[in-house]
């Protein structure tokens, strides 16, 4: 080996024994005495850690590295069993140089940084107080025996969740997985990492499907904000004061008296009152017992203190925050009902976890204590349950996979028909012993139904097409004589599916929703997702065939028409029809169309007759024209009897039409001041629902 191979090799030992001795670092948090027993990871980067233990002292000094000391003194919650005797908490602050002084101070307006400031390097009073990495937070306590569980939130990866899904698995245990079952085994699991700096040794986990609002804090530093400078420089009126109007109001009724809450059983109404759930397991070799501060009703004796603890399930309360930030409740308000949790019995999987929901949160409880060491990760079992699934396809084109356009993919598509919320995860797919392939699951809240591509499948092929026109009339509004009707535009879309397989497919075509439409008469089976935008509509393919499937959406539309117009018939017609109609409206309408029913064919018969009327002028002025050419041919005699004839039908003809002019134009002007007297005195204002064919 070459010397400079050697010298290269040494420096990158160096390097690593550097790095190694680096990662060798203390816990983020400390404290003797207090023994970590819980960990809720949550999905924002965040963590509730619980220590619990006996501490014979009057103080507890908690070791916080410096990052973290912000968010643990914003989530620090500590409670005592029997009450709590927390005097201060008490910790150093680092103070800047000086420099700088005579700077413009900072704007004072709120600021949101991604992370917390840089301290200053300088100097500070206190410097004794904490180390390199690590600052002391001291609690003052009263008294020297103390039973304490305290609980604070800091920052750990977050817990990210895998999914397995077993198409066909229905059937009796260990029977061999069928592929036409619409039935699937689903396993999820969660996957913990711990970067805390400590070791994780019998504690409780808990893994919860949500996200409560968290952001860093710098409490652990001084800020002094700005002031305000006032000066003194006399009366003199630098600016003309503008007027202020206030518009005269009548008083407000007072409020209602508010009637007093009822106190909770047992309470003074002056303490908090939480009940105890079986921390028997999570204290077993944890170096001392818990007093219990459980109510047990009318036959205990009441306490001398009201007593506050921490249940297992606090950190779900108040929307899925966690529990350290639970701390006080109103005096007023009712405290909950004493909850008792047994031990659960012994299960088939050890390694399933309890799924929890409460407050619209998801919590998966590991039911055994869990080992994990510092800077490792471990899987745990979260559930595994036989799930509503089959195997179909979906047509739903991707920018990402340009052939989908054309082809659908092949996709799982299973029920979530657990208790919990799934977070967002992969899945992997397998069906009769084989891999299929893996997909994204979507968050997915209880008893939703996900359909999760994952592979393309190109025997099938699909054509579309689109078309669009106005169909339909529905009475809108009537006022003032004016009427109003409700039209559909109609968007035809219509996919065609060749199916090149022996085997017939049952495919789901994801169908762009266009915005401002409803769905009419969808097939049925289909799925209008309106917060993704999208339908999901069913075809079934046959063998070696096609098939077509017909989306149609409608937009309502208004017009207004004249009364006698084909389109106004139609929507009279169908209202009248309709056993929702108004009764008043209806009747008005029904005396209305009544007289319609004259005017209409006589305005027909006036309009084809005044066309012929028309005609034979023209016809008589060219038969005129034509006399006047022949009239001094003496050899056009029987042409001229001809034309004369023709000229004579065509006057008593005219005559006939214009004696029947006059009388159509007198019913009619007659009929038109009836109908326009009826239809003035309608009056609708709200259509009636058009009528929605369910999938």
């Amino acid at each position: 080996m070459r010397r400079n191979d050697v010298a290269r090799a040494g420096s990158g030992l160096l390097l690593a024994l550097t790095l190694l001795a680096g990662c060798a670092r203390g816990p983020d948090v400390d404290a003797s005495g207090l023994a970590l027993r819980r960990v809720v990871i949550y999905r924002n980067g965040v963590a509730y850690f619980e220590r619990r233990g006996l501490i014979d002292a009057d103080q507890v000094t908690f070791r916080v590295r410096k990052e973290k000391v912000g968010d643990f003194l914003a989530t620090l919650a500590v409670i005592e069993a029997g009450g709590s005797s927390v005097r201060s908490a008490s910790f150093p602050v680092e103070v800047g140089d000086g420099s700088g002084k005579d700077e413009a101070p900072p704007d004072p307006g709120p600021e949101v940084t991604t992370s917390p400031p840089p301290k200053d390097k300088g100097a500070a009073a206190g410097e004794k107080e904490r180390d390199d990495e690590h600052e002391k937070v001291k609690l003052t306590l009263d008294g020297r025996e103390h039973d304490l569980v305290v609980g604070y939130v800091a920052e750990t990866p977050v817990w990210r969740p895998s999914y397995r899904l077993v198409m066909g698995a229905g059937g009796a245990q260990g029977a061999a997985p069928r592929a036409d079952s619409k039935q699937a085994h689903l396993q999820a699991w969660g996957i913990v990492q711990n970067l805390s700096g400590e070791d994780w040794k019998g504690v409780k986990l808990s893994l919860v499907a949500g996200a409560p609002l968290a952001f860093q804090a710098t409490l652990d530093q001084a800020a002094i904000p700005p002031r305000p400078v006032v000066s003194d420089q006399g009366e003199v009126i630098a600016s003309v004061p503008t007027s202020e109007t206030t518009l005269a109001t009548e008083a407000a009724p007072p409020p209602p008296p508010v009637a007093p809450a009822p106190a909770a059983p047992g309470d003074d109404g002056e303490g908090y009152a939480f009940a105890d759930e079986a921390e028997a397991e999570m204290e077993k070799g944890g170096g001392g017992k818990l007093r219990s501060a459980r109510r047990t009703g009318a036959a205990s004796a009441p306490a001398p203190k009201p007593s506050v603890r921490l249940s297992d399930r606090e950190d779900a309360r108040a929307g899925g925050q966690p529990a350290g930030s639970q701390l006080k409740r109103s005096a007023a308000a009712p405290a909950p009902p004493p909850m008792v949790m047994n031990p659960s019995p012994p299960r088939n999987m050890s390694a399933l976890a309890a799924v929890a929901m409460e407050a619209g949160t998801t919590r998966y409880d590991i039911p055994f204590p869990v080992d994990i060491p510092d800077k490792s990760a471990t899987m745990v079992l979260l559930l595994a349950r036989q799930v509503p699934g089959e195997s179909i396809f979906l047509f739903a084109p991707d920018g990402g996979v340009p052939a989908s356009s054309s082809h659908p993919f092949r996709v799982a598509r299973f029920t979530n028909d657990t208790k919990g919320l799934l977070e967002r995860g992969p899945i992997a797919v397998f069906e009769n012993g084989a891999f299929l392939g893996q997909g994204m699951v979507e968050p997915l809240p209880p008893g939703a139904t996900t359909t999760v591509p994952f592979a393309l499948e190109r025997g099938l092929a699909v054509d579309t097409a689109r078309d669009e026109s106005a169909e339909g009339a529905r009475l809108a509004k009537i006022e003032g004589g004016a009427l109003e009707i409700e039209r559909d535009w109609v968007t035809h879309t219509k996919y065609a599916v060749r199916n090149g397989g022996d085997l017939a497919a049952r495919t789901l075509v994801k169908h762009p929703r266009l915005h401002g439409t409803r769905l009419h008469a969808p097939p049925k089976g289909t799925e209008d997702n309106v917060g993704t935008g999208s339908a999901l509509v069913p075809i079934d393919v046959p063998r070696r065939g096609t098939a077509v499937l017909d989306v149609d959406e409608r937009r309502l539309f208004r017009q207004q028409i004249d009364w006698l117009d084909q389109l106004a018939d139609d929507a009279v017609q169908g209202y009248l029809k309709d056993p929702r109609a108004d009764a008043a409206v209806a009747k008005q309408l029904g005396q209305a169309w009544d007289i319609r029913g004259k005017l209409r064919p006589a305005i027909d018969e006036r309009d084809r007759i005044l066309a012929e009327q028309q005609r034979l002028e023209q016809q008589s002025h060219e038969l005129r024209q034509n006399l006047r050419a022949i009239e001094k041919n003496k050899t056009a005699d029987e042409l001229r009897r001809d034309l004369t004839d023709r000229l004579a039908k065509a006057s008593a003809r005219l005559d006939e039409i214009t004696k029947r002019v006059i009388v159509l134009e007198m019913q009619i002007n007659e009929q038109q001041i009836r109908f326009r007297d009826l239809t003035n005195e309608i009056k609708l204002l709200a259509p009636l629902a058009p009528v929605r064919a369910a999938p």
